[in-house]
């Protein structure tokens, strides 16, 4: 498995550089509750991405401008983030963005009883309200980092076993309190899971009501791509919803430092910042 899990391991996730465009709307389609919103315009990011466990410096992102990755992951918060983040402020956020660089803020909330990752897990008598809790820390964090409204914020759903019904509907429960509670506050949603379990759920779900508009699937087949490997089906996510992280713990070196990511193909929404 790839250090990409929270748990006080260290994670890693890849960007891309291919270019950044606005546009509106896109993503939103299956979250119902957005409906009766006017949102701001929606910030896309199409190309190749990186994160790591802690924000890297505000040099090393310097050194790292070089045009091979357009954007970077961060943690923002939630009670099974494996590290701390100590370049991770406001001044940060607005630095490493005038220098072009697009960010996506990842949450760690509560994980699957069923799963290994994380210690603080999902119980079926609270998921929906802590759900709601956790979207509510997760916007606050998101706030004071200086990423507005109209952002993404993306839950972090570890690898779990679906089959076990009790346990895949309270994660559903979840998922959808915490982005029922984002689209109130005029977030978007996304999710990061596995392609064999915590993605195909939301995929799968027949119901699709308060359920992530954009999907960040983990799939390490070293393919720069979100249609190709796609393997749901292809009206999906589309109109720029998509991410994939597709390889990891790739130690790689640029301007002196040195950093192990992995990679992904995105093209989906960033933060809006500035």
């Amino acid at each position: 498995m790839s250090s990409h899990r929270q748990s006080k391991k260290r994670r890693y996730i890849t960007w891309g550089v291919a270019g950044a465009a606005v546009v509106a709307g896109a993503g939103i389609a299956a979250q119902t509750s957005m409906a009766a919103t006017t949102w701001p315009a929606q910030k896309t990011f199409t190309g190749r991405a990186f994160d790591t466990c802690a924000a890297p410096s505000l040099a090393a992102m310097k050194a790292w401008n070089t045009g091979f990755y357009g954007a970077a992951a961060v943690y923002i918060g939630g009670k099974n983030r494996g590290c701390n983040q100590p370049n991770l402020t406001a001044s940060w956020v607005k630095s490493v963005s005038t220098l072009g660089w697009k960010l996506v803020p990842l949450y760690v909330g509560s994980q699957p009883s069923c799963g290994s990752g994380g210690s603080v897990k999902i119980s079926a008598s609270t998921a929906a309200a802590v759900g709601k809790s956790e979207a509510d820390d997760a916007v606050a964090k998101a706030a004071a980092l200086g990423m507005k409204a109209g952002s993404p914020i993306y839950l972090d759903m570890e690898a779990y076993d679906t089959t076990n019904t009790s346990c895949n509907d309270a994660v559903l429960t979840y998922v959808r309190a915490f982005d029922k509670e984002l689209h109130a506050k005029t977030y978007r949603a996304g999710l990061y899971g596995f392609t064999s379990s915590s993605a195909k759920a939301i995929a799968n779900a027949t119901d699709k009501t308060d359920l992530p508009g954009n999907l960040w699937y983990a799939l390490w087949d070293k393919q720069n791509t979100t249609t190709a490997d796609w393997p749901f089906a292809s009206t999906q996510f589309t109109g720029h919803s998509r991410a994939h992280q597709y390889m990891v713990n790739s130690k790689e070196t640029r301007g002196g430092y040195t950093i192990t990511v992995d990679r992904d193909a995105w093209d989906a929404p960033v933060a809006i910042t500035g």
